[in-house]
């Protein structure tokens, strides 16, 4: 007969139940949002810095990705929602402390822009398009002479929105591995990795995938350093925040999170561009798809591990 000590009922599995209630949908709404950011913000700031001509992948072809990726976004949360009717009421209550409330205004904003922007483009892409109505090939003409102006509010916009992406999680004080003010700039700085590497992969020019080969390198390793940070503060937290942060020190998600974020996501693809950058022939395609792998796998893995956490009072 096996004799079991009980210290404390918390130590029962289940009897303290928690929520799970972000399912698939949420880890792909964040990925998505993170994507689009990192796509807009360089191709705002390279226009910007009047760089058009030598990154034309990244001002010109990449963002017309944005939109749809927005689009199915939204299509995600939307299928995500309890009450799908009532949706329009996050634009009609307006509450300042709610990150949810601040997204729906971000996403609002910044989906039109993102029209706006490749609409400058189109004429470019299919030489064809006619937009049949005057005012239209006016405002078009309008937005073509000041990208610039365009370009701002776009960057400013990219950043808020990859922040938002971390924020939403973080917002959730309950959650233990999400209570921390790290997870805004990390999954800032991951979406900008998953932005540039599709822009690297869309990229016919060795000397752009080169340029932004260097950026993403240290997007790489600002990524590694906020994770190390993240787990490093959980771990000298109080006992809840350690046994969150050891669900990726030998709990369930850690095979899944050192094999497929930290090891294929980001150290394998920084390896493979420190190799481009050497002169070694690395298809391209490898790289990019790891990186993005690795940014919708990691995630997941946040969204799911999250619910799992909790306080015991």
């Amino acid at each position: 007969m096996k004799e079991e000590l009980f210290i404390s009922g918390r130590e029962i599995p289940n009897i303290d139940p928690y929520l799970h209630i972000w399912h698939w949908q949420i880890p792909i709404y964040l990925f998505l949002g993170g994507l689009a950011a990192g796509i807009l913000f360089f191709a705002g700031l390279y226009t910007i810095l009047g760089k058009e001509k030598e990154m034309q992948a990244t001002v010109k072809w990449a963002p017309f990705i944005v939109p749809f990726a927005l689009v199915l976004g939204l299509f995600m949360l939307f299928l995500d929602l309890k009450h799908k009717l009532y949706f329009w009421q996050l634009y009609t209550t307006i509450r300042l402390e709610s990150p949810m409330g601040w997204g729906a205004w971000v996403l609002m904003i910044i989906t039109p822009i993102s029209l706006v922007w490749c609409a400058s483009y189109i004429r470019e892409v299919f030489p064809k398009w006619d937009w049949k109505f005057e005012f239209l090939r006016k405002f078009e003409l309008w937005v073509i002479d000041n990208r610039k102006i365009v370009a701002w509010p776009m960057v400013i916009y990219a950043v808020i929105l990859g922040i938002y992406t971390g924020i939403l999680l973080s917002a959730f004080n309950a959650r233990p591995l999400w209570n921390t003010a790290i997870l805004g700039p990390l999954f800032l700085v991951s979406g900008m990795s998953t932005g540039v590497a599709t822009i690297m992969w869309i990229s016919k020019s060795h000397e752009e995938r080169k340029i932004l080969g260097r950026i993403d390198l240290l997007l790489i390793a600002i990524e590694l350093f906020f994770i190390t940070h993240m787990i490093m503060g959980a771990l000298a937290g109080s006992q809840v925040m350690i046994q969150a942060a050891q669900l990726f020190l030998g709990g369930e998600f850690t095979v899944s999170f050192w094999a497929f974020v930290i090891v294929l996501g980001l150290i394998f693809p920084a390896i493979l561009e420190i190799l481009e950058l050497y002169g070694y022939k690395i298809p391209i395609a490898i790289t990019s798809f790891l990186i993005l792998l690795g940014g919708l796998i990691f995630r997941f893995i946040m969204v799911e591990a999250g619910q799992l956490t909790r306080y015991l009072y």
